[in-house]
C-alpha cells in the first residue's frame, strides 16, 4: 500500500538521522502544501453555496482531476443539489441530465459511507451507464462528506489529468479534504440557520405600518449581508392625536443583542413621548436625549424625527417638519424627478450624550406627488467609496423612479447594490397625494 503524503513511514532517511532530499519527498510536501491550501481556502467563508464549490475546486486541484462533483444531500438522502467542476456548461448540463438519483455507482458511498475508488467505472457492478450529455469518465473516486453521523453530501472525482489511476495517496488526500470540508460545511449550515433567526427576530421588532392616509407609505429592512449580527436600525410610523403623521428613522449604537434590545426601548420612549405632547421635532428629541442621559450608562443613537402635516405650507398643502440627530438628511424627491436633501446647516449630536446640547426644528414644503425617503447609513455606505457618492447614487436612481409605486421604489433601492450591504438598513417611504382637493384627516 502506497504510502500517505503527509507520513514519511522511513522514506528518505539519511545515515545521520536526518531527512535525506528526494524527488518523492519533494512531491510529498509539495501536495500537502496544496491540501493545507486547500482546507483554508474552503474555511474561509461562511455562505453555503461558496464553500461547496470551494470544496469541489480544491478537491480537483490538490488531487489533479479532471472533473470534480459534490452531490449535496438532504436529511432523507435525496441529492437537491450538484456542484461540478470541468463541465464546460454546468447549468445546462444539469438542466439536460438533472440530479444524480439514489441508484447506481454513486449511490455506494450513501449505503457504505466509506470511500470508493474505481478503476474501470464501466466494469463496475454496480455502473448504470452515463445519462444523456454526459461526459463518458473512465476512473472515479468518491468520499462521503460526514460530520457526527449526518451525511451532508458525496464528493467525487473521476479522470486524472495524467491518465492514471487514483492511488491511495490521492485516497488520503481527499478523505482529508472531506473531513475539513465537511466541518466547514455544517458550519455554513449553523451559521445560515443562525442568521435567518437572527433576521426574523429583528423584524418581528419592527413595527407593521398603520394606514396613514392620504399619505402612502412603505418600508423597508434588510440586514447586513455578510455579518452575522443583530442590529440597532429602525423605523416608526404612526398617526398623532392633533392629526399630524410622525416618522422616524434611527439607528442605535452597535451592533449586538444589547443593541437590538436598545432599539426597542429608544423607539417605545420615542411614541410615548411623540403621543403624550405633540411638540415640535426638536423638543421632542430634546425631552428624548434627557431620559436617556438619566441612564448610567446611556444608549447613543442617530435619528430624524419628523412631523409631516397639511396647512401649515403655502396653499394648504403638506409640510415636513423634522429635528436630526446625527443622522443622514432625509431626501425629498419631487414629482417630476427633482431630488434635495433636506440638510440645514445647524445639525445635532446624536441622542444619550449631551442632553444640554440645542435641539432644532427645521419645515420644508412636500409637494403634491412628492416622495420622501428616511434611511440609515447602510443604504449609502460602501467600504470601497465615499459616503457623498453613495448619496449621490441613490438619489439619481430615487429620481427615475419618482413617479414608480411606493412598493417599487423601496424594492429598487433596496436592490440596487445587489443586495449587498455592509449594514443594516431601514427605509422609510412617504408620498403626498398627486392634485385633487385639500383632504383633512377626521378629528384633526
Amino acid at each position: 500500500m502506497a504510502h500517505s503524503p503527509w507520513q514519511q513511514r522511513g522514506r528518505g532517511q539519511a545515515r545521520d538521522g536526518g531527512t535525506a532530499w528526494s524527488p518523492q519527498l519533494a512531491l510529498d510536501r509539495h501536495r500537502l502544501r496544496r491540501l493545507l491550501d486547500a482546507v483554508g481556502a474552503v474555511s474561509a467563508d461562511m455562505d453555503t453555496r461558496t464553500v461547496l464549490h470551494r470544496i469541489v475546486e480544491a478537491a480537483t486541484d490538490i488531487v489533479a482531476a479532471r472533473y470534480g462533483a459534490l452531490g449535496v444531500r438532504s436529511e432523507s438522502g435525496e441529492v437537491i443539489d450538484l456542484i461540478t467542476v470541468g463541465i464546460d456548461d454546468p447549468q445546462a448540463a444539469r438542466a439536460a441530465m438533472g440530479l444524480p438519483q439514489g441508484h447506481g455507482l454513486l449511490h455506494t458511498l450513501v449505503d457504505d459511507r466509506q470511500p470508493l475508488r474505481v478503476a474501470d467505472v464501466s466494469a463496475h457492478p454496480r455502473a448504470v451507464g452515463f445519462p444523456p450529455g454526459h461526459p463518458v469518465m473512465r476512473t472515479l473516486l468518491g468520499v462521503p462528506l460526514v460530520v457526527r453521523g449526518t451525511v451532508y453530501g458525496d464528493l467525487y472525482l473521476a479522470d486524472k489529468l495524467d491518465g492514471t489511476p487514483f492511488d491511495d495517496d490521492d485516497e488520503d488526500l481527499l478523505a482529508a479534504l472531506a473531513g475539513a470540508a465537511g466541518v466547514s460545511l455544517a458550519n455554513a449550515r449553523l451559521y445560515e440557520q443562525l442568521k435567518r433567526a437572527t433576521e426574523h427576530f429583528q423584524r418581528r421588532m419592527l413595527p407593521m405600518l398603520p394606514d396613514l392616509s392620504p399619505l402612502e407609505a412603505a418600508a423597508r429592512y434588510e440586514p447586513a449581508s455578510r455579518l452575522l449580527r443583530l442590529g440597532g436600525d429602525w423605523y416608526d410610523a404612526m398617526v398623532l392625536p392633533d392629526g399630524a403623521t410622525c416618522v422616524v428613522v434611527g439607528d442605535v449604537t452597535g451592533h449586538d443583542v444589547e443593541a437590538a434590545s436598545l432599539m426597542g426601548q429608544i423607539r417605545n420612549m420615542l411614541r410615548a413621548i411623540a403621543l403624550d405632547r405633540c411638540e415640535p421635532p426638536g423638543l421632542v428629541m430634546s425631552r428624548l436625549d434627557q431620559a436617556l442621559t438619566r441612564f448610567a450608562d446611556p444608549p447613543t443613537a442617530t435619528l430624524v424625527l419628523g412631523r409631516i402635516e397639511r396647512g401649515r405650507a403655502e396653499g394648504g398643502g403638506y409640510s415636513f417638519g423634522w429635528s436630526n440627530a446625527g443622522h443622514l438628511p432625509p431626501l425629498l424627491v419631487g414629482a417630476d424627478g427633482g431630488t434635495r436633501y433636506l440638510a440645514p446647516a445647524r445639525h445635532g449630536i446624536p441622542v444619550g450624550i449631551d442632553a444640554s446640547v440645542s435641539r432644532f426644528s427645521h419645515e420644508h414644503p412636500l409637494p403634491s406627488g412628492s416622495t420622501l425617503l428616511l434611511f440609515t447609513d447602510g443604504l449609502v455606505e460602501r467600504r470601497d467609496q465615499d459616503i457623498d457618492t453613495g448619496l449621490g447614487d441613490l438619489a439619481e436612481q430615487a429620481a427615475r423612479l419618482a413617479a414608480a409605486p411606493l412598493e417599487e421604489l423601496c424594492d429598487t433601492l433596496i436592490s440596487r447594490s445587489r443586495q449587498v450591504f455592509d449594514d443594516d438598513v431601514a427605509l422609510l417611504a412617504l408620498r403626498t397625494p398627486s392634485g385633487g382637493p385639500p383632504w383633512i384627516r377626521p378629528g384633526a
